[in-house]
């Protein structure tokens, strides 16, 4: 009778699983679920303020999640974690994983076993500072990062004095955010306090970073105010200049004026003119206009554009003077 081949252990390759939780591979779930909870406490990037912290605290929970499943824990156990890579199956078992390297450790992850090891179904708001998922959401601790949502852009207006002497604009908004349960949601308003600098451009971005809306899968957004210029009754603005219209008759553009020019801190001007002024002409009071966003003690200029009035009608007797005046200067 021939003796028996005896069987040649499979030596597990790829991570070793219950090294990462200094456990033995004879432990069972309550002991790995004590082991978990401690490493994960530790190394919690929150609690932990290591260079590799985030990798030992996502490697701690895949390592759990393997080996609290018992299936996933077998394939491991004879094949290695190449084994769940390359979806090989239990004997008698018609599940294969697919061939992914994630799939070995999001495929039954959902969290709710894992907030619970940590603080029990009845925890409260307290404990939530040291929820391991509180900073890094499931999709995050899968190993596949947890995207920023696209940040929100909100117009802004601002008011040429605001732009003059610069401001502070306190605007509410209402953001959707994570209940400490990692899952649920809520709404609730903030009051983000928008400081414009004097001279700031129309176009301007203000950028508050992740103060936005945030959802399980991705961190909060960032809220962007877009600068925009709100209409004057008076002036139009030209970047750091502003331009004024000043009407005048055809007589005061043939023969000269002075044009009382208003400033933005109410000032007036007066603008001689003594010479022929043509229609769309433009005069400039410098250093009048707004102050240089890079250089907020000069300031741009004051554009004076002339629209001349011309009159509808001209008397016949005044047409013939006309006439005769401009026959001798033409």
């Amino acid at each position: 009778m021939r003796p028996e081949t005896p069987c040649l252990a499979i030596k597990p390759s790829g991570k070793d699983f219950y090294k990462v939780l200094g456990v033995s591979p004879e432990s069972n779930e309550d002991e790995i679920k004590k082991a978990y909870r401690k490493m994960a406490l530790k190394f919690h990037p929150d609690k932990n303020s290591d260079a590799d912290a985030e990798d030992k605290f996502k490697e701690i929970a895949e390592a759990y999640e393997i080996l609290t499943d018992p299936k996933k824990r077998s394939i491991y156990d004879q094949f290695g974690e190449e084994g769940l890579k390359n979806g090989m199956s239990v004997a008698g078992q018609s599940n294969v994983f697919r061939n992914d390297p994630h799939a070995t450790f999001s495929s039954s992850f959902h969290g709710s076993d894992h907030f619970d090891i940590f603080f029990g179904s009845d925890c409260d708001g307290e404990d939530d500072l040291f929820n391991p998922f509180r900073r890094f959401p499931f999709s995050h601790v899968e190993g596949r990062g947890r995207q920023q949502s696209e940040s929100v852009q909100h117009d802004l207006l601002v008011t040429l004095d605001e732009v003059m002497h610069g401001c502070t604009k306190h605007v509410k908004i209402t953001r959707t955010r994570l209940n400490p349960d990692g899952r649920s949601l809520r709404s609730e308003d903030k009051v983000l306090n928008v400081v414009v600098n004097k001279g700031w451009k129309a176009g301007t971005k203000i950028t508050f970073p992740r103060e936005g809306d945030e959802t399980p899968n991705n961190s909060p957004a960032d809220v962007t105010f877009v600068l925009r210029d709100q209409e004057h009754e008076q002036y139009k603005r030209e970047g750091s200049n502003i331009v004024y219209v000043a009407k005048i008759t055809l007589k005061e553009a043939l023969c000269g004026c002075t044009v009382n020019v208003p400033t933005l801190d109410n000032r007036m001007m007066p603008l001689p003119c003594s010479d022929v002024i043509k229609p769309g002409a433009v005069r400039r009071l410098r250093g009048e206009g707004l102050p240089l966003p890079k250089s907020p003690s000069q300031r741009g200029d004051l554009v004076v554009e002339f629209q001349v009035l011309f009159p509808d009608r001209i008397p016949p007797q005044s047409r013939e003077i006309i006439k005769h005046s401009l026959g001798q200067t033409c």
